[in-house]
């Protein structure tokens, strides 16, 4: 009778492997909408060897002397339609506006070694594109990860940028924990999403997707295909979004586009950048800090752009989570336009 339990006993641990393996091993496909192509869309070849899908949403009436250029969130986010609508009305004030797909991501290539996939090599080919568009000088606005990559940008070449705008900002990298914590004045009236990021990674997760991201970042190579982890990526994006608004009914479905290796390994490479504090601490550059009401990332985040950035205006959104245009788009233009226009 204690044989035949044992065996079943070991039965049982075998088809469990076998099955724990075949979960790991074969491939998954995601029903989720495809990336398309956007119209008007053109491409830079960098000096990097990343090779960038931009569009150029070009000024109306006299020009203004400094291009805009928007810095997507992610890593591994993605330019939409809806980013160029929301932004274009900017271009009657007479200014360029740039909005680029980061490597890896959106229509960009993607890149063979995903060792590559760095937030060295995100600012590296920032400097790059702005050389390229021939601006002595640019205004950046920086959503989330945007924002992090906006402030690595400045601390290595502040004479380059105008002014920025920071939405939503997430950590200045290399982060520092203990800001996670941070309180955040009573006066703004902050309050937690009705939805986490944690929430929205734990219902999406399976066994495969967890295994190629610990391969990812432990040896560096690809177990799935990017067209079957970038399929992940807009899966995982529909939980997401629920997290990124006050209202999980005002979400927006995910589309097509977003980048799973850049996001995973460009993370990985957050705690080895050099610490740009030292660097932008005092900087007179002029600054907006806008944070939804309802902000997924911690305050203590958004609190040392303004210890950093002395030059600041802080706005917070009422009615609004970390992706403020999507509840509050004619107030989130509006605030932003009044900043542009501000003499400093």
């Amino acid at each position: 009778m204690r044989t035949n339990i044992f065996r079943y006993i070991r039965y049982a641990l075998l088809l469990t492997l076998v099955a724990y393996l075949l979960a790991v091993i074969i491939p998954r496909s995601y029903d989720v909408p495809q990336m398309h192509k956007r119209n008007g869309t053109q491409y830079w070849d960098l000096q990097t060897g990343s090779t960038i899908a931009y569009t150029l949403v070009p000024a109306k009436g006299p020009k203004k002397p400094f291009p805009i250029i928007y810095l997507q969130g992610g890593p591994g986010g993605f330019i939409s339609n809806r980013n160029i609508e929301m932004l274009s009305p900017l271009s009657e004030d007479g200014y360029d506006i740039y909005l680029y797909d980061q490597i890896g991501s959106g229509l960009s290539d993607r890149l063979p070694n995903i060792k590559d996939y760095t937030a060295d090599r995100h600012k590296i080919d920032l400097e790059e594109i702005i050389q390229k568009i021939d601006a002595t000088k640019v205004i950046l606005i920086g959503q989330s990860w945007g924002a992090s990559l906006a402030a690595l940008f400045i601390a290595d070449n502040p004479q380059k940028v105008e002014r920025v705008v920071f939405t939503g900002p997430g950590s200045i990298l290399p982060m520092r924990e203990e800001l996670i914590s941070a309180i955040p004045p009573d006066s703004l009236n902050l309050r937690k999403p009705p939805y986490s990021n944690v929430e929205a990674n734990d219902k999406s997760a399976n066994i495969r997707m967890e295994v190629v991201s610990f391969w990812a970042n432990a040896f560096g190579h690809k177990l799935a295909s990017d067209k079957e982890a970038d399929d992940f990526q807009t899966y995982r994006n529909h939980e997401l979004n629920k997290a990124t608004v006050c209202d999980t009914s005002n979400a927006l479905k995910a589309e097509g586009g977003g980048g799973f290796y850049a996001q995973v390994m460009t993370a990985g490479s957050f705690n080895e950048i050099k610490d740009p504090r030292p660097r932008l601490i005092g900087s007179k550059i002029p600054v907006l800090i806008m944070k939804g009401q309802c902000d997924n990332q911690p305050w203590g985040f958004a609190n040392e752009y303004l210890e950093l950035f002395p030059n600041h205006t802080l706005k917070i959104v009422p009615n609004a989570g970390h992706s403020i245009s999507v509840e509050q788009p004619e107030l989130y233009l509006k605030i932003i336009r009044e900043f542009l226009n501000q003499e400093f």
